[in-house]
């Protein structure tokens, strides 16, 4: 990962503002947040999460700072309830580089992918209004769409449709200029379908697009106007607009990205581009409102809530762990419901742990590999609860110390993007000859090196015998791998997060 000076620039400044916020606050304990922190705990919670009020603290105030550190992220604002009340949040570094403006709870930053949850619910909200049916075809609504009469609204919600993500197929120019519709949808028109809808699970864009155009078609409403009306007005959302507004709001962060190992400001996808799939920018506060809306019953009815957290089944029997607008996954074991968030110069998690009653959201405003959002709600859920992240990582037994090695030499040559006909098997071997060696170092290339090498056990899936691993790479920072080997001890398969 490229490093400079650049947070420790940003701790610095941040240490030398808090100390004057100490002198004026008095809130000793606190001398080593940066800007304003404000902590609402009381102590049976504390007594709860077994720990005291420093160690909680200092715990997360290290981890964060890794972090952003290890990603040269400029600024993060975090915001963590348990029980719906609020645990802990605070703003660290810069909102923007540029004179050195400081990051608060109330920054602004692109949020991504989390505007799927909005487009999902005003989905439902037309269906109990008797407007559409998730389950007609497209083609009911849109006609000309691609592959229109295939798909449902179902399979679109759930990213099951097997239509190709136009983003993938767009460059970061056409990401800045505005589009139309039909000109997000000329980018796939010609492509065929990924797959048979319903087989099968894959993240598209594309699907959410098409959403975005039937509200409108059904709702009579332009999607803006369809959200404030219905979504954001209705949670108390008053800090919520999109990427259109980013130049009228004085508390904006300015995003950034890595290239060719330097950290420079990043591009500004157009609100047409991103529109239904991505294009909303908000606070913590806001995104604390809509957490509570959303699952109180105050935007779609419970029923309807519980669908979009209910992972979707493909016609072969595999979980897609996607709902509608939702992830459902497991962290540590525990279950796990919410999205992440991504465009060209900021990340964001929005993330529930019902187990622990648990919410955290984080806003960052650096786009990386991993994701600095989804790093920070990591590392936090693992500082308030030890237990569950050693137990997680504890070795399993019976590990084979040469396989161990084999399989840490080919994620090395994974990460730079190498081939090695001594250490793959043939057709593998050939794969990372051609595009998959360049997939993977650009992949996992960023990931840095690994901390350590966790064997989580053996299991046969799909008529192969796998190895599985927990790679760890810093705070918050985990990638689950997993290898085949053959007769020979080559590696013949790789999985990624499969077990």
């Amino acid at each position: 990962m490229p490093h400079s000076d650049t947070l420790d620039m940003i701790r610095s400044v941040a240490n030398s503002h808090v100390r004057m916020t100490i002198a004026r606050d008095g809130w000793g304990y606190m001398r080593r947040f940066a800007f304003a922190v404000l902590l609402l705990v009381a102590s049976q919670t504390m007594a709860n999460i077994g720990d005291s009020r420093g160690k909680f603290v200092q715990r997360i105030d290290d981890d964060v700072w890794a972090v952003l550190h290890r990603t040269e992220t400029p600024g993060a604002t975090i915001l963590v309830l348990r029980d719906g009340h609020r645990l802990y949040c605070h703003a660290y570094g810069f909102r923007a580089l540029d004179g050195q403006l400081p990051a608060s709870m109330d920054t602004h930053y692109e949020i991504g992918s989390i505007t799927k949850q909005f487009t999902a619910a005003a989905i439902l909200q037309l269906q109990d209004a008797g407007k559409l049916n998730i389950d007609a075809k497209v083609s009911t609504y849109l006609p000309d769409a691609p592959h229109a009469g295939q798909i449902t609204l179902r399979q679109l919600l759930t990213h099951t449709s097997g239509l190709p993500d136009y983003i993938g197929l767009s460059s970061d120019e056409q990401a800045t200029k505005s589009a139309t519709f039909q000109q997000l949808m000329d980018v796939v028109a010609d492509k065929p379908l990924d797959f048979r809808p319903g087989s099968r699970a894959s993240y598209s864009n594309t699907g959410y697009i098409l959403l975005g155009r039937i509200i409108e078609l059904t709702s009579r409403e332009s999607y803006r106007q369809y959200v404030r009306a219905h979504l954001l007005q209705p949670a108390g959302m008053t800090q919520t607009f999109t990427v259109a507004d980013e130049p009228s709001l004085p508390t904006m962060a300015k995003g950034y990205r890595h290239a060719n190992g330097k950290l420079e400001h990043g591009l500004t996808i157009n609100d047409s581009y991103g529109w239904s799939a991505g294009n909303i920018v908000s606070t913590v506060g806001d995104l604390e409102k809509w957490n509570e809306a959303l699952t109180s019953g105050k935007i779609v009815p419970m029923a309807d809530y519980a669908l979009m957290m209910t992972p979707q089944i493909t016609t072969a029997g595999e979980n897609s762990g996607y709902g509608f607008g939702l992830f459902i996954d497991t962290v540590n074991g525990q279950s796990r419901i919410g999205h992440t968030g991504g465009s060209y110069g900021f990340t964001a998690a929005n993330f529930y742990f019902p187990e622990q009653k648990l919410r955290i959201i984080a806003l960052t405003n650096n786009v990386d590999v991993p994701e600095p959002g989804e790093m920070l709600t990591n590392a936090i859920f693992n500082d308030l609860y030890p237990d569950l992240a050693r137990a997680a990582t504890r070795p399993a037994p019976h590990e084979d110390l040469a396989v161990t090695s084999k399989v840490k030499t080919a994620f090395e040559h994974l990460q730079k993007g190498t081939d090695d006909a001594s250490l793959f098997g043939a057709s593998l071997n050939a794969k990372m000859k051609t595009s998959l060696a360049k997939h993977m170092a650009d992949e996992y290339g960023p990931y840095g090196a690994p901390t350590a090498f966790v064997f989580r056990g053996r299991r046969s899936d799909g008529g192969k015998n796998w190895s599985d691993y927990l790679i760890e790479f810093g705070p918050g920072s985990t990638l689950k791998y997993s290898v085949g080997l053959d007769a020979e001890a080559k590696v013949i398969s790789l999985g990624f997060n499969t077990f």
